[in-house]
């Protein structure tokens, strides 16, 4: 990877994470694939999402590359490694 301190917030209630990188805020990522691709259009050297979830420079917070919450939010949202996620039904409106 280039030159440069990332940091990864804890998860938001939205299902995302911010990114940044030296302070600029590159977006918000939904999924270790997505933040790589973040990461690489950034100039970031990352080739895959190995180097991101080994890499020194990232400043985790909230967990580390293997925490991501669903899409969505709400009380199924949280994402456990190893753990399917539950079927949900949303309701349609009236």
């Amino acid at each position: 990877m280039a030159e440069g301190s990332a940091i990864v917030e804890a998860p938001g209630g939205c299902g995302g994470r911010r990114a940044y990188l030296d302070d600029q805020l590159l977006g918000t990522a939904y999924s270790l694939h997505e933040l790589t691709m973040l990461l690489r259009h950034a100039g970031l050297g990352c080739r895959d999402e190995v180097d991101v979830a080994e890499s020194g420079l990232i400043e985790w917070y909230g967990g580390g590359p293997e925490v991501w919450p669903r899409q969505g939010g709400g009380p199924n949202c949280w994402a456990v490694p190893g753990e399917l996620a539950p079927l949900v039904r949303a309701a349609r409106p009236t």
